[in-house]
């Protein structure tokens, strides 16, 4: 199986189908571990139950294994390293707001998804994840529009601007609001250099290297890198947003193809969330997917 993380065959329904199963993996996960969710538990205990429940059902290696942020950690507040990102001991509480976040690989095919929430009621917390819904509208109009993705960067930091948020996403490594994801392979054992599969960096160790020469990179930014007509392929796409030390995010994946781009999948918590907040109703049919 290929190292390259760019492998994944865009009008191929089979192989994306692959994907989405995946993809709809995470979600039932982090749905059923959300429903766990009580006060006291700590970011590292719903780690674990996220990571024995994907073992559980035949991931056999990572992205990134997975991490949970608690309250004001959901908003990153005051991270300035990077094992700041880590699991902590911080423990839930009524109110508090959390993210779930997860990158497994089953028989090659992977995912990275993020999943918001509150224990019981939040105010702030729910006017964000309101205001979240533009985020999945414009980038996907953009990206069809054929906007760079530095360009499109720039239209998520005007959003977040008009809204009086903070970006959150520039505080990932690489300032990123999306990357390449693939079919992940080779001759290293699956093992993790903590948090990230050791499969998955020699992947975006060739492919960083590969995309430079062609001036482009497998990180979606805002940075000279991305100021390119968006690549053919399969991206994570996540969009954070925080305000007042509460942070709400998703992540999924954006099918682009040579002149189009849609969204893997529509049969997702946050796109019914938001569609009941809007009387009921459903997601719109995107261009290739009518039928799925």
């Amino acid at each position: 199986m290929s190292n390259k993380v760019a492998l994944a065959r865009v009008h191929d329904e089979a192989e994306l189908e692959r994907f989405r199963d995946v993809q709809r993996l995470c979600y039932r996960c982090a749905d059923e571990v959300a429903a766990t969710l009580e006060p006291g538990v700590t970011e590292r205990d719903a780690c674990r139950r996220m990571r024995r429940w994907l073992r559980e059902r035949g991931v056999d290696d990572w992205l990134h294994t997975p991490f949970a942020w608690f309250g004001d950690r959901s908003a990153f507040r005051g991270f300035k390293v990077p094992t700041q990102f880590l699991p902590s001991a911080t423990r839930l509480e009524e109110g508090m707001p959390y993210i779930l976040d997860m990158a497994p690989v089953r028989n090659g095919y992977s995912a990275d998804i993020g999943y918001g929430g509150v224990l019981g009621e939040n105010r702030i917390w729910e006017r964000l994840d309101a205001d979240l819904a533009a985020y999945r509208a414009l980038i996907l109009d953009l990206v069809r529009e054929r906007r760079t993705f530095a360009d499109v960067y720039a239209e998520v930091d005007a959003l977040i601007d008009r809204q009086g948020y903070q970006n959150r996403h520039r505080k990932y490594p690489g300032r990123v609001i999306g990357h390449q994801v693939g079919i992940i392979g080779g001759i290293l054992p699956k093992r993790v250099g903590f948090p990230f599969g050791v499969r998955f960096l020699q992947t975006i160790g060739r492919e960083l290297v590969k995309e430079r020469l062609e001036g482009r990179s497998p990180l979606w930014n805002g940075a000279a890198q991305s100021r390119h007509a968006p690549t053919p392929g399969l991206w994570a796409v996540e969009p954070h947003i925080g305000f007042r030390g509460v942070g709400v995010k998703f992540e999924e994946i954006l099918v682009v193809t040579e002149d189009d781009a849609y969204w893997l999948d529509d049969d997702l918590p946050h796109v019914h969330r938001w569609a009941r907040r809007h009387g009921g109703l459903g997601a719109a049919p995107q261009k290739g997917e009518a039928t799925r």
